[in-house]
């Protein structure tokens, strides 16, 4: 995953670490009662995004007998934000996962930049340009967060160490991390973690970043902070998926949104529209 003008496309491959999901309901309720608060609607949705980046068309996921996500089918352009909502096991992170080649789709299709990449593993998918996050990183501890970039940079560009240092030093200070460069990860604190989340991300070189649950732990302050970022991160032309339960960070950081409920699509449209909707709101509050 990548940073400012980072738009080449050499190999990449991603770090796996685990992840959860926690359910906010409170921040909902004040949306639904400020649904103003929100990231303004693009009256002319072509005029900002691209062709479609991506395709998913009838993808399945079962785990034995559990199906974790339900013919699903969806598009994203190029230079979208595209949000996932849903409670916990609604099948948001399995989604990520397979469109990332951690797990593989039991049927269905998947397209990126026109190539069919359904079942391809993880490293091939990242060398394409899809990178990812997750919700509880996990550094390498005992490396610096430069370091922990570098070492994203060379596996995912393939370069060398001092070409890697170079692009992590620019990443590092994209992503607001000057001052940690030579702490150790392991002694940063959440938001500089989450931030050294994303830089090892973006020294892949992405087109395409799925992002799992960013604001998760955050405090009230520091949620605008991630907000700026993603920000940031999408006028370098790099579109996103994210995952969010932190309702304020959805409604502002993402064009559109698709609701998942039990592994299917329940609703899709403009933030505005979709946390009005009674399908949604029954999701959440039964």
């Amino acid at each position: 995953m990548d940073v400012i003008d980072y738009r080449r496309h050499g190999r990449r491959q991603s770090i796996v670490i685990p992840c959860f999901c926690v359910l906010h309901g409170d921040p909902w309720i004040s949306f639904l009662l400020n649904p103003a608060a929100s990231r303004p609607d693009h009256a002319d949705e072509g005029s900002k995004m691209g062709m479609p980046i991506l395709s998913v068309n009838s993808l399945t996921k079962r785990f034995g007998g559990l199906v974790a996500v339900r013919d699903l089918s969806f598009e994203l352009r190029a230079g979208e934000v595209l949000g996932f909502l849903g409670p916990n096991g609604a099948g948001k992170t399995t989604l990520i996962n397979v469109i990332a080649g951690e797990q593989v789709p039991d049927s269905g299709q998947i397209k990126f930049r026109g190539k069919d990449i359904s079942g391809l593993p993880l490293h091939k998918i990242c060398h394409l340009g899809i990178a990812r996050t997750y919700q509880i990183p996990q550094p390498f501890v005992k490396l610096t967060v430069l370091q922990n970039v570098a070492v994203a940079a060379i596996y995912g560009r393939n370069i060398g160490k001092r070409a890697a240092e170079r692009e992590a030093q620019k990443i590092i200070d994209f992503t607001g991390l000057s001052g940690k460069r030579e702490r150790l990860a392991g002694d940063v604190e959440e938001i500089s973690l989450k931030r050294l989340e994303l830089a090892r991300s973006l020294a892949t070189d992405p087109t395409l970043l799925l992002i799992d649950e960013l604001a998760g732990g955050l405090t009230e302050k520091e949620i605008p902070q991630v907000l700026e970022l993603l920000k940031k991160i999408n006028e370098m032309g790099i579109s996103i998926i994210l995952i969010e339960h932190v309702m304020k960070v959805m409604m502002k950081a993402v064009d559109r949104i698709i609701v998942m409920d039990e592994g299917s699509k329940i609703a899709e449209g403009k933030p505005r529209e979709v946390i009005k909707n009674s399908k949604v709101i029954k999701a959440y509050f039964g």
